[in-house]
């Protein structure tokens, strides 16, 4: 699961001279590498912690949808190139844009406590996506959401939205949309919360795997790395991430596949929904299970075996993927 086993509580980590931490230069993988930086020199004050920015291949090709493209691992090959070659000790990332599959030698080593997960309905005219009038033209760069929008509002027009959040809001001011979907999380850290006309309940568009959490990856075989960074790991939002990734992992989840996972706790309890659909909506497999907190990806697997069992095999077929 490249899930780092939980550092040993009766050794504390010897603080080192020096932190690398390795980001992408959007604003707001820039604002989730400063609130790690900040968390880690409140706890290590002694440590110098810097940024490594750099520019991926996904933030370099705007023109075309991530999944014509490779998908979000496109997001992080260039900062796990710095983990390699020991440019950076550790790399943050939306866990929405995470791999399935890390690669050998790398690893989750905490998951962050969560932000708001749903998805933002963004709008200078209207309300919500109830009061768009008929072949209103609503932007998003999601599968996922495509499909489930397609699925609840067929009279709306979906089109391809690109870009940084920024960018994504100047297009809609600039009237190319009537709408947008966003994710709130990243709204809210970037200070933007004021631009959300309604959160979309996750009835009408159910998360992203992992969306609204940080990860924080570095190699496996840095002990030491793996150990500071335990403070910052969250277990309740590792339990519902770790059961949304199993879940996408055994169905072969990927940008080219509308799929959504989504797991909460309640009562000590793991509740997790999940769906497959066809982009075009019109097919559609979706579960909901209650499991364990201490096994989090049996739940995960159990929601996978579910969806197998209502459609989701034939669906996944039909994509080719």
């Amino acid at each position: 699961m490249n899930q780092a086993p939980s550092a040993s509580p009766l050794s504390a980590p010897a603080s080192p001279s020096r932190l690398v931490i390795a980001s992408r230069e959007s604003a707001l993988a820039m604002w989730q590498a400063e609130h790690i930086r900040d968390r880690l020199r409140a706890l290590y004050p002694q440590t110098e912690v810097s940024i490594l920015g750099m520019t991926t291949q996904g933030d370099q090709i705007l023109d075309v949808t991530l999944s014509k493209i490779g998908g979000k691992g496109l997001f992080v090959k260039e900062l796990e190139t710095a983990l390699e070659d020991g440019r950076a000790d550790l790399a943050v990332h939306s866990l929405k844009d995470v791999p399935m599959h890390l690669p050998e030698g790398f690893v989750l080593a905490a998951i962050g406590e969560r932000e708001d997960p749903h998805d933002a309905f963004v709008s200078s005219r209207y309300e919500n996506l109830a009061a768009l009038p008929p072949g209103s033209v609503v932007g998003t760069s999601s599968l996922r959401r495509e499909s489930q929008l397609r699925a609840r509002f067929p009279h709306l027009k979906i089109e391809p939205l690109r870009g940084n959040v920024q960018t994504r809001l100047r297009k809609l001011d600039e009237g190319q949309y009537a709408a947008i979907i966003l994710a709130a999380a990243g709204l809210k850290r970037l200070g933007l919360g004021n631009r959300i006309r309604a959160l979309i309940t996750s009835e009408d568009s159910l998360p992203a795997v992992g969306q609204g959490a940080l990860g924080i990856e570095c190699r496996a075989d840095r002990a030491d790395v793996i150990a500071l960074l335990q403070p910052l790991h969250h277990p309740d939002t590792a339990a519902c991430v770790l059961a949304e990734r199993a879940m996408s992992r055994a169905l072969a989840g990927s940008c080219q596949v509308p799929l959504g996972g989504f797991a909460e706790v309640r009562n000590g309890k793991l509740r997790m929904r999940g769906f497959v659909a066809s982009p075009d909506g019109k097919r559609m497999a979706h579960t909901e299970l209650f499991g364990n907190i201490s096994d989090p990806e049996a739940l995960g697997n159990r929601v996978a075996d579910a969806l197998r069992a209502l459609g989701a095999e034939e669906i996944l077929a039909s994509l080719n993927v």
